[in-house]
Order: structure tokens, then sequence, then C-alpha cells
């Protein structure tokens, strides 16, 4: 074992190293943009450079001019063409750029060019000349023309501003108060891998490579705007290189693309520029938040207030609303939330790595920490005098919480009992030390899911399932659960995946994938081995008689409890068959009866969270120490630590990848990431990887995760409560509190930077 492959503790998988990890660093792993097509013609944006107004005129004409152009379509060809997106469960936006003159957001596609190479493609779409008849667009918060709308009333995705008890009375009763405003700003995510589309028509029928944490969505969406059955449309995506939410939805771009590829009979690759992404591509739009909390001086919270505010696009309600956390974080007295969206001239915002919890457990913990110096209480202890194990607005019990065992592992391991409390006590040479920490907090989802097994004689599995592997290691874990339920090694299960013709599964977000995919897997070898033990209990041989429910599969044999074992083969002999093959539904407690019919028709039906008769989260605790120079106020951070508490961990290596990364970025967006927007014009001005700061090695040092043993069997069938976007939530906050301890200085807006601290 290593700290990159921890030792199982309680409850815990083993540390396998992912199954698809040769091909991946070898670069045999095929990514979307690569797939081997014949006759590939290239396809290339031309994006408008206004965020709001009209077309007058668009001239295509030095673009059909350059060698090897094939086609150049806009809003000409277009309009009508193509059923408008539907926003909402796979489409990203409700903007169709292709259809009308109207401009509704900076770098909008105005056309599409086809060419026979990617070069020639390029140059045309930069010759395009449009002529605008511009109009003054409204930027983001405050910008003059700006609507600001209640989400519950905009959204049916936000289902209520949560609320307990009577704040206002409590607030002013309280003692202690505090009143503050936080924010956070407009992020995007980056992968690695570029997004691309590769429309390929084969008389009817459309095959589409893209990367996408939701094949079964898309090709319903696709199909629907394309106005074809989506039996006719195949999704592939067998591998994705970085996504982050950011593939989640799927934008308008695919089906134009595979429109274009019909018409010019030959299949088109566009693969969009890294600029270009930032333009017509989902990202985190820019938070406000407002929070009072008013507590007894011992501590106790009496009275918790949040209002919450984002941007979104003009068409689009689209809104995170992470208040349905933070409202039930703490044994909070009495809680008010609300939130609301405010429609800009922008590009719809999409999900980013934990939508809700990120900005507003930022806003949150920012103020847990307020709270605590004006109790002058130590941070930890004000919040295991406000732990509870029933949250405050149903008052429904949680179905697990060890937030203060987290607690305690990160800060014995950080050394928090070293930390003088005093601000600016703690230096070393030129260098200010912080402490600070937060929690983390993400709730747990499942959903409808199905998966194929097909077992051969000699123990082979095939393993068939419409996920996608984002770099989770989803490959690799619904392997293990297939191993550990039939007793066969793991070099012998084949796993494939992201393919929209395979069995559906959920959309990869939200921290579902491991606990969905698992759950059905559990449920289609439960009935693989009730076919075989059934067989074997009435054939001839050692297990005649035996009573199933004392029998078990182990190292590729049914074994007994009183030691009576009988070889697999011989069991397939005994059925008179060669292979076993079984489709698994898998549905969730609480889920609709047609929930596996709506996961077939491309929506996913999530359960979890505040769901249900139990509440059910996955916690964290995280502690940073930050070092800022006395004369610079250059901000490091040389040490980590999280401890997390997620029901069952089903591979530590993996797991502790994800919360690894999680924590990272978690940095990142303290102390690096912004979209600067240009509030005249309602442009991103840093479009690239040069001005969009990422972290790199040099800015961590020493990152240590914890994996906290915990059981939870009320979560889902595999006792998975889900982890990829724990590790983020609540580091940004936990960064703040350290440079205030480190300086005096509150930071309440991000990211923190240099010319922060200097003013």
């Amino acid at each position: 074992m290593s700290d990159a492959a921890p030792r199982p503790n309680e409850n815990m998988g083993e540390p396998f190293p992912r199954i698809d990890a040769r091909l991946k660093v070898t670069g045999q792993a095929p990514y979307p943009a690569d797939a081997p097509i014949a006759n590939l013609a290239y396809g290339t944006f031309a994006v408008s450079s206004i965020a709001r107004g009209k077309i007058n005129a668009i001239d295509i004409e030095p673009a059909k001019a350059v060698p090897g152009v094939l086609a150049v379509f806009t809003h000409r060809e277009m309009a009508g063409q193509l059923e408008h997106p539907k926003f909402g469960n796979a489409a990203a936006s409700s903007i169709a750029p292709l259809d009308t003159t109207d401009i509704l957001h900076d770098g909008q596609p105005l056309a599409l060019v086809i060419a026979e190479t990617f070069e020639a493609s390029q140059e045309a779409a930069q010759a395009i000349r449009v002529d605008y008849a511009a109009e003054q667009p409204s930027a983001t918060f405050d910008a003059q023309g700006t609507e600001t709308v209640a989400a519950k009333e905009a959204s049916e995705q936000f289902e209520e501003d949560v609320a307990a008890g009577d704040f206002e009375a409590a607030f002013a009763a309280a003692p202690v108060t505090i009143d503050q405003r936080y924010s956070t700003p407009t992020q995007h995510h980056n992968p690695i891998e570029l997004f691309s589309t590769t429309a390929v028509w084969d008389g009817d029928g459309l095959t589409v490579h893209e990367p996408s944490q939701n094949v079964t969505g898309w090709k319903v969406e696709l199909a629907h705007q394309l106005r074809m059955e989506p039996e006719k449309v195949r999704i592939v995506s067998r591998y994705i290189g970085g996504a982050f939410g950011s593939k989640g939805p799927m934008t308008s771009r695919t089906a134009i693309v595979a429109w274009a590829a019909k018409k010019v009979g030959r299949p088109v690759r566009c693969v969009v520029s890294r600029e270009q992404s930032c333009m017509t591509q989902t990202y985190r739009a820019e938070t406000r938040h407002h929070i009072r909390m008013g507590a007894d001086r011992d501590g106790r919270i009496t009275a918790f207030a949040h209002e919450g505010w984002e941007v979104t696009s003009r068409p689009d309600p689209y809104v995170v609303g992470g208040t349905s956390t933070t409202g039930r974080m703490y044994d909070y007295g009495s809680v008010l939330t609300k939130v609301s969206i405010v429609k800009a001239d922008r590009n719809t915002p999409g999900y980013m790595r934990s939508p809700p919890e990120t900005p507003y457990v930022y806003a949150l913990e920012n103020a847990m920490d307020e709270m605590a110096v004006a109790l002058n209480m130590d941070p930890v202890e004000f919040r295991r005098v406000n732990d509870t194990q029933v949250e405050p607005i149903g008052k429904k019990p949680f179905s697990s919480r060890s937030l203060m065992t987290c607690y305690d592992q990160a800060a014995e391991a950080f050394g928090w009992k070293e930390r003088n409390a005093a601000v600016g006590s703690m230096r070393d040479g030129d260098w200010l030390i912080g402490m600070g920490c937060a929690t983390a907090i993400y709730p747990t989802n499942v959903a409808p899911c199905t998966v194929r097994l097909r077992l051969n004689a000699d123990g082979g599995l095939r393993l068939q399932c419409g996920s996608h592997e984002i770099g989770t290691g989803v490959r690799t874990i619904a392997a293990q659960m297939a191993s550990e339920r039939l007793g066969i090694p793991m070099d012998k299960i084949e796993v494939e995946m992201g393919d929209s013709s395979l069995p559906p599964a959920p959309v990869s977000g939200g921290s579902v994938s491991t606990a969905s995919v698992c759950s059905a897997v559990i449920k289609g070898c439960a009935s693989i081995r009730g076919k075989l033990f059934s067989a074997v209990v009435s054939a001839d041989g050692p297990l005649k008689g035996a009573e199933p429910a004392t029998l078990d599969m182990k190292d590729g044999a049914i074994t007994s409890s009183d030691g009576r074992s009988m070889p697999m083969k011989e069991a397939f002999v005994a059925m008179k068959t060669g292979v076993i093959e079984d489709y698994a539904e898998f549905a969730p407690d609480g889920a609709t009866p047609e929930a596996v019919s709506k996961l077939y028709g491309g929506q996913s039906e999530m359960k979890g969270g505040e769901k249900g008769e139990k509440v059910k989260y996955a916690f964290g605790a995280e502690f940073v120490e930050v070092r800022i120079n006395t004369r610079t106020r250059e901000v490091r951070v040389p040490r980590i630590v999280g401890a997390f508490a997620a029901g069952r961990i089903m591979n530590t290596r993996t797991a502790r990848s994800q919360l690894m990364g999680g924590m990272i970025w978690g940095i990142s967006s303290a102390l690096h990431e912004v979209t600067e927007i240009d509030p005249r014009a309602a442009r991103y001005v840093n479009r690239d990887l040069q001005d969009y700061l990422v972290p790199v090695n040099a800015d961590i040092r020493d990152l240590q995760v914890i994996l906290v043993p915990e059981v939870d069997m009320d979560v889902n069938p595999a006792g998975v409560k889900g982890l990829g976007e724990l590790g983020n939530v609540g580091t940004a906050a936990a960064i703040a509190s350290a440079v205030y301890h480190a300086t005096g200085k509150r930071i309440r807006d991000l990211p923190i930077r240099l010319e922060t601290l200097l003013t």
C-alpha cells in the first residue's frame, strides 16, 4: 500500500489500479475526436463579437473563396431546419443560434464552415464579415437592464426556499449577530480535452462521437432537434478527457454539425477552440450571498438566514440554489432562505463540480468562521456545539452524519492543537502563518440504472452499461462490485461503457454514478447467483440438496457454508448452457413507477439528499495552512488535510484521487480562478489558459486525504454515498479563514489575490 493506494479500512474496497489506466497513459484510449473516420470533413464556427443585437448582414463570400471550403451555413440556410433545444435535463440552453438574426450573448455561433481540412475551415470562418445592429448589453450584477426574479417562480428545478421557525424574532433577540455579504466569480471549465463533435450518417442513421456525460439523454435530445426517431441516433463517448459538468448538457453545436454533415454528404468533425469553448459551452455563473446569523453566548446558533443571487441568460432560468444544503447544515434554531436569478445578456450557465454547494457553502462557512471569532470560540468547537443528527427544516434524521469524526481525525493529522488563535501571532521569518478549517458536504444521490451481464462457463464476464468514464474510475469500480458478487477475478471482467446503444445509465453528475451503477450490478449479479444456485442444489453433485441461502461464489467456485464447493464450470454443465446473460433494472426507493422508462427517454430521476424519510449527505472536514509574505502578500498553501466520510468506499485509490482533485480545485477556486467580464460589452476577457489561472505542481505541496470509515445502508443497496464532488466544497472557505488568521483581513469575495491583500 502507499499514499496513492491507501490501505482499506472498515467498509472499504481494495485499491485496484484502474482497468483502463494503461490505455490512457499509452495513448490508446479512444477519445471521441480521435475516432478514425474515413472521408472526414472539418467544421469551424464563426461566432459573434457582440453580446446583444441583431445581424444586419453577413458576408460569406470571402469564406467560400478559401480553397477547400465545401459549404458555409448561416441562419439563411438553417432557419427552421432544426427544432429548438429543450432547456433542462439534457440540453444546455434553449438558444437556437443559427435559427435567428438575434444575438443573445457574446460568442454566439453565426455560421458553420465545412472544409476539406481543419486549417481551411479555420481560415474561412475568420474571413466571414458581419454587419451588426448592436445594442447595449447587460453584463452581470448591477448592470442596467438586468431582470431579477425569484428562483422558485422562474424554475421548475428549484423547489422551495427552505425555512423553519421565526427567523426575524430570533435574530433580533440574539445577543451575538453577524450580517455579511459574500460573492464568488464566474468560472469556466477548462478540461484538457477540448469540446468536439464528429457526426457520421449511414443512410438515415446517425452516429455522433462526442465527449458526453449523458449519452442516453443526448441521444433523445439530438433526435428531437433533428426531428428523427431516437432509435436512429447513437452517441459514442467511451473516454472523456475531463468534464466536471461541462459535458453533461448538450449544446446546440451538436445538432448543427450533424445537420451540416447530412447536407454535405460526408462525416464532419468540429473541434471547438479553447477560446470558443468559453463562449459556446456552459460555465459556473457568479453568485452573491447575504448571510445573517444570530447565536447565544454559549455558541448555539439561534437564527440563520441565507439569501443568494445567481446570474443566468435571458431565456433560460438556470439555477443551482444551494440554500437547500446550507439551510440544513447545522442545528439552527430558525432558518430563512431565498434564491433569486438575475437575467443578463450571457450564455446559459451550467453544472460545474459541486454546482450548488461550492458557492453557497463558501458563504456559509465563511460566516461560521466570522461567528466563531465574534464568540471568541475555536472554529472546530463552534461547529461541534451546533452539530446535529436531525436537520432543522423537516426535523428528519440524517441517515448517517460523521461530520465531527471527520473534524477530529483531520484536526489530529493537521496539528490543529498547535494553532495559536490570536490573529497574526504565527510566523516564520518573512511569512505570516494562518490556519483555517471548513466543512465539506454533498447530497447523496442515486438514480435509476440498467446493466447487462454475460457470464461464461470459463468465468469470464462482460458488463455493459451506458454510464461514462469521466475520470472517476467507474469502470474499475463496477468490475470490483461484480467481482465481489460473482467471485471471479478482476482480470476476467470486461466492462463496456460510454455508448447509447448500451443499457442506459443516468447522467454522470451529482456524484451519482458509483451508487447507481453498483446498485444495478448488485441486482444483476443477484439474478445470476440465483440461477446458478438453483441449478446446483437440484443437480447431482457436491451441492445437491443444499439451501440456496447458504451458498456463495468465491474464486471461480460455488461454495457452501458447510465447506462443500463446486467449480463454476460444473454449475454451467448442470444448467446445460455455456453462458448466462442477465439484464437488470434498478430504481431507488422513492422513484416513480415510470423511473426506468423515463431513463430510456433521456431523463435521470435522481433521489437522495433531503428527499425521503431520512436526509442523506456525505460529509468532510478540511484544514489548511496558508503562508503570506509580509512584504509582497504572496499567498502559499503548503499544507491541506481533508477527512471524508462517504459510506462505503469502493476503491481507496480512486476515492483518494477524486478527493485530492477536488481539494486542489478548491485551492484553485480560492486563489486562482476567475473569468474576467468586460462590464461594457458583456464579453469574457481571459479566454485561454495563459490568462485563466489554475494551479500547477508548485502550488500543491503537502496534501493528505483521510478516508473515514462509515456504514450507511439507508442510502442505496451499495451503501455508497458518492464523493467525486465532495472534496472541493468548503476548501475556499477554509483558505479564507486561514488568510484572516494570518493577516486579520477578512476576504469575502473570491478569488483571494495579491491586490486584495495589498489594499
